[in-house]
């Protein structure tokens, strides 16, 4: 009976909407009935045609458009950004916190020994040779310039410091590319004044506390294998290299930016004419060095020694000045420049210097060694200009004041002024000036003049 009436209902509604159909169209109004944007048709119609449904089919009715609004305290919301905000600032604490921490240092360190040939540099290696915590190699760059001779100073760069990083990091397979594969210790270039070749674990004639001649150690420890030194190399706390092959500071940076290095570097200089004295001792051992500073290619160049002086103290200077004057953050407390006449007039001031510097301590054996090869007799003969010997060292520094001729010394003055008068030495005007002893010719050294950041072109 009921759906007989739903559906009698029904059939009403629908004639009545038929109706009212009709009704509007005859008027034109064929439109939406106002106030009711977005109704269904079938609601509309049952509106329009004034069929009355109870509340509850109404609603039903509407249900179809009325989307689901879910209402969230704003309690809940609050926490919700509270916690999040916390999140983002302890990740970026720790992040910062990890940007921040200083890297940590290698455990070695490594210390360049700057120079040039005849200044003195040989000497200095010999001063961390001896020590016993110090694995040390005398010029290791000259395998690579005897191997690419035909190149310039300034093409071998990379090369030269590429080799030196290696030996630093004690990977000695970089040698591959300039000696015999078969090798063994002497065939490393100077390897017998390097204590740390001549004592265990590389030789075991010696012990490291003791200290090495270099004639003993090429009897006892010639042949043994090349793959000592890498094995030496790895048991030192720091690891030393002389080398004469650089002409830029700024070609060692990639190295002292290098996290893997803990590199400082000690720029040994000499007076200009002292330098050309000794050069006069060992020419015929210079000359394939010569061309390559020159890029001669074998050619002859005229005046060749006063032009190679003339490069080598140019180098002085732009190594000083690129460390002193307006230098990068990274060679700060990593430079320290020193003068071969202050190391020969007190020994033990100067070394104590250098080895604080290098985080190394002077022990009693050191401090007696150094005293008997500073204080021998005489300036030492011809055949060992390559050899530490006991010499008088203060009568080595002043040897070419007699030793070369004032035209020579006023060439020489005139290629080097801006080195001698750089790094505190006296022009001399006349052979009197030049043949009086007493007339000191190092000026004293101002206060921290020769470390990190100290030069002022004003004084």
């Amino acid at each position: 009976m009921r759906s007989q009436q739903a559906c009698s209902s029904k059939a009403g509604a629908a004639q009545e909407s038929s109706a009212e159909k009709q009704r509007r169209k005859k008027r034109g109004r064929n439109k939406p009935l106002s106030g009711s944007p977005g109704v269904p048709t079938s609601c509309r119609s049952a509106v329009r045609g004034g069929v009355r449904r109870q509340r509850k089919s109404f609603c039903n009715c509407f249900s179809s458009v009325r989307m689901a609004r879910i209402r969230i305290p704003s309690t809940i919301v609050i926490i919700f950004v509270t916690v999040q905000t916390g999140f983002l600032l302890f990740m970026y604490a720790r992040y910062s916190s990890f940007m921040t921490q200083p890297e940590e240092k290698p455990s070695q360190v490594h210390i360049l020994i700057l120079s040039s040939w005849r200044s003195g540099s040989s000497f200095v290696g010999q001063l961390f040779s001896q020590h016993p915590s110090v694995f040390y190699l005398m010029e290791p760059a000259w395998h690579v310039w005897v191997t690419m001779y035909q190149n310039s100073a300034k093409v071998l760069h990379m090369a030269v410091r590429d080799l030196v990083r290696s030996v630093f990091l004690c990977d000695m397979s970089v040698f591959d590319a300039y000696m015999p594969w078969k090798r063994n210790l002497s065939d490393l270039f100077q390897w017998a004044v390097s204590r740390a070749l001549c004592s265990a674990p590389a030789c075991d004639s010696f012990q490291r506390t003791d200290i090495t001649s270099e004639m003993a150690c090429k009897t006892l420890c010639g042949r043994y294998p090349f793959s000592k030194v890498e094995e030496a190399c790895k048991t030192y706390s720091h690891v030393v290299i002389k080398e004469v092959r650089f002409f830029d500071l700024k070609v060692l940076y990639p190295l002292l930016t290098d996290p893997s290095l803990n590199l400082k570097i000690i720029h040994l200089v000499r007076d200009p004419r002292a330098v050309v004295k000794s050069r006069e001792q060992s020419v015929k051992a210079l000359v394939r060095d010569n061309g390559i500073v020159l890029s001669t290619n074998g050619t002859k160049v005229e005046d060749s020694k006063y032009k190679v002086m003339q490069e080598i103290c140019r180098s002085h200077v732009q190594i000083y000045e690129t460390a002193t004057l307006k230098p990068p953050h990274f060679l700060k407390n990593r430079y320290l420049m020193i003068r071969f006449e202050d190391l020969v007039r007190d020994p033990l001031s100067e070394i104590s210097e250098m080895y604080k510097f290098a985080d190394l301590s002077l022990t009693p054996m050191l401090k007696s060694w150094i005293h008997n090869i500073t204080h021998g007799q005489g300036p030492g003969k011809k055949k060992e200009a390559f050899r530490i010997t006991s010499r008088d060292a203060i009568s080595v520094s002043q040897a070419w004041r007699n030793a070369l001729s004032f035209q020579k010394i006023k060439k020489i003055q005139e290629v080097c002024r801006g080195a001698i008068n750089m790094l505190g030495y006296q022009l001399v005007d006349s052979e009197k000036e030049q043949k009086d002893l007493s007339l000191d010719l190092v000026l004293p050294r101002r206060q921290n003049q020769f470390s990190w950041s100290s030069f002022n072109p004003e004084h």
